[in-house]
């Protein structure tokens, strides 16, 4: 069996993925306030490809991806809306879902909700604060950083940069309180109009961090072979799940780190608060989603790209190619073309590659030729990245 290699974010560099029969995969999921989003659907369709590729090669993969349902985002949404959090958490779940399921992800082994994990929580929190990694402040539980020696160990970056993600991505390196700019919440008191849960520090809601921590290694172990989110998740969330993870268990928290890069919009960062996030949603109304998907493969998962209108109307004509090829009555040997998609798959999860062995497969299928399996190949191949080829594609609105 060909290893699949893989770029780690830890070591900065393309090592082989090397897990046993069973793989675990945690890919943080999302915070449920809005719709799924082109970054989102890149993300998850990065660890669809992987997953599919694992199993192709023999292996049972249990991924879980969590719903962040409380949280500092999701909180002054529901507030902003008049709605309860967890009205608002289950709608955009239930959109969420169908997008996903639209998009012909694999579902998850586990999608747990941060809010069925409370008590967990606080045992692991308990936990660190037995070990020595915490310090309170009125009801405020911190980990203290300069107690694992590992911290800044899986970003790589220098104190400076650190403290800088830290204020631009949910943290407050300016709060008197803590000891280090670093410093992190593990629990924090409830304000009057937020969900409570009681604890050992006074009533209150974990913070973001610490969720993480304890629904991965709740369904799977101390341990995982992989995990994963997009590039923006390094620091501070994957950092801190790192820290707090291996300060409670004292063992590796994750073997390999794996990232996807930003989606922009021509040209922009796409973002709320500009109002130019595009919705798979809306997209899979304009055109059969399994354009989206072709869209999305054009670029690596590790690229930070920018997504154009016109990238849909390139999709839906690759998509249409497919379709009429996969139907033909022969073409060439597929043989090499599948060991060739195969090789691009297992090389850094090239998507592009492999997409272009599928696309030089139809024109050669279209072209004519003897080999009358060459299109069941095709539709096997588009199987193995997402891509069923048996019904109609829908024309573009």
């Amino acid at each position: 069996m060909a290893d699949v290699q893989l770029y780690d974010t830890k070591t900065a560099a393309i090592i082989p993925f090397e897990p046993g029969s069973e793989v675990s995969i945690y890919v943080c999921g999302i915070t449920p306030y809005d719709s799924t989003h082109l970054g989102h659907a890149n993300t998850y369709l990065a660890y669809d490809l992987l997953i599919r590729r694992l199993e192709d090669q023999g292996h049972t993969v249990r991924l879980v991806r969590n719903i962040t349902d409380v949280d500092d985002s999701i909180l002054p949404k529901a507030r902003e809306l008049g709605i309860d959090f967890l009205e608002l958490a289950a709608r955009e779940t239930a959109r969420f879902t169908n997008d996903m399921r639209v998009l012909n992800t694999r579902p998850p082994f586990g999608e747990p909700r941060a809010t069925e994990w409370i008590a967990p929580m606080v045992e692991l929190i308990s936990r660190l604060d037995t070990l020595g990694h915490t310090y309170a402040d009125d009801g405020t539980v911190f980990f203290d950083v300069s107690t694992f020696d590992g911290f800044g160990s899986l970003s790589g970056y220098d104190q400076q940069t650190m403290t800088e993600y830290a204020a631009e991505r949910g943290g407050n390196p300016d709060d008197p309180r803590l000891r280090n700019p670093l410093d992190f919440i593990l629990w924090q008191p409830s304000l009057d109009d937020e969900p409570s849960w009681p604890s050992p520090w006074g009533p209150g809601r974990p913070g973001w961090h610490i969720e993480c921590s304890a629904m991965s290694m709740g369904l799977l172990g101390s341990t995982i072979d992989l995990h994963g989110g997009g590039s923006d998740l390094i620091f501070p969330h994957h950092e801190c799940e790192q820290a707090q993870s291996e300060a409670a268990t004292g063992q590796t928290f994750a073997r390999h780190w794996m990232h996807c890069g930003m989606v922009a919009y021509e040209g922009t960062k796409m973002s709320k608060s500009l109002g130019n996030l595009v919705f798979v949603n809306e997209l899979s109304k304009q055109a059969d989603p399994r354009a989206i998907r072709v869209a999305l493969m054009t670029h690596h998962y590790r690229s930070d790209w920018e997504w154009h209108d016109h990238d849909l109307t390139a999709g839906v004509s690759l998509l249409d190619r497919l379709h009429r090829a996969a139907h033909g009555s022969a073409g060439p040997n597929p043989g090499p073309f599948a060991e060739r998609l195969r090789a691009a798959l297992d090389n850094d999860l090239d998507a592009p590659g492999a997409l272009t062995e599928l696309s030089a497969l139809a024109d050669a299928i279209l072209a004519g030729g003897e080999d009358p399996t060459a299109p069941a190949v095709l539709r096997q191949l588009g199987s193995l990245v997402g891509l069923e080829l048996d019904a109609e594609p829908r024309a573009l609105a």
